[in-house]
């Protein structure tokens, strides 16, 4: 699944992950022949890109420190092109299938807007929020990360840096498990729904992002879930922040070790 898993979308969390992204968009009715689009490029090295066309909007950013790094803003770039085309394929597609069955088309649409989680002098931490709406009674939201590292000039996905995604599971799985049922209860009014939005969620359901509130190392991680990952849709999403802790450190890769350090609220 894309890590996308509407709230990165954490009350404590990585600062730039803290507002909400905007709600999932109306479906909205045709009404130009004409596509419109804009590119923002900005002296700072930033990007912010939106077109509209009868079928389809996209939207798409990403800030200054990434644009800065040439080989990351060609992987962006990338990813921008991928995004749109195949935006633009399904909306093509279900303008089609409309128009055969004889129904209003919707315009789709996909938003996807990355910023700034934490930068240290080697790694500079990125997370997406992503909305999007492709036709149905309502949009849906997720997440997506990625770290690139300085030295190998190369994208990491936050897990690569751990030995494994279930040693990590086994480090943290039942402080996030903890804090996921004091936010259900809180949000439910301490009702139970039954079935698997009851249950406790695996790290490999999640996006996970790598933060530092010192700006030298990683002292805390992100752990972010969206609509349909801890609890139905209407729930919105559910984003928490774990301290690193002796027990993290020891599951993280020997490479990367010194890229990590205890917070001071992990009691290590």
């Amino acid at each position: 699944m894309m890590r996308v898993c509407a709230g990165m979308v954490a009350a404590a969390l990585l600062a730039s992950c803290r507002e909400s992204p905007p709600p999932p968009p109306e479906p909205t009715p045709t009404v130009s022949a004409t596509a419109t689009a804009s590119a923002t490029p900005e002296p700072s090295g930033a990007r912010s890109v939106a077109e509209e066309t009868d079928d389809f909007l996209f939207e798409y950013a990403y800030p200054a420190e990434a644009g800065n790094i040439p080989a990351l803003a060609i992987l962006l770039d990338a990813r921008l092109t991928r995004a749109r085309a195949s935006l633009a394929r399904e909306a093509a597609e279900g303008r089609a299938a409309a128009r055969d069955n004889g129904f209003p088309f919707n315009k789709y649409s996909t938003g996807i807007t990355w910023a700034v989680v934490t930068d240290t002098p080697r790694f500079l931490s990125l997370s997406a929020q992503i909305t999007s709406y492709t036709g149905g009674a309502h949009g849906n939201a997720g997440f997506d990360a990625l770290v690139w590292d300085r030295e190998a000039d190369k994208a990491l996905k936050p897990e690569e840096f751990f030995t494994s995604i279930e040693a990590l599971d086994d480090a943290i799985g039942t402080r996030l498990c903890d804090m996921l049922q004091r936010e259900r209860s809180a949000r439910r009014g301490g009702e139970k729904l039954g079935g698997q939005f009851d249950d406790c969620v695996k790290l490999a359901d999640t996006t996970l992002l790598l933060g530092s509130s010192n700006g030298r190392a990683f002292n805390r991680l992100g752990v972010m879930m969206g609509p349909y990952v801890a609890g139905p849709y209407a729930e919105g999403t559910y984003e928490f922040t774990v301290p690193v802790d002796a027990k993290v450190i020891a599951t993280v890769k020997e490479e990367y070790r010194s890229a990590f350090a205890p917070s001071r609220n992990s009691g290590a």
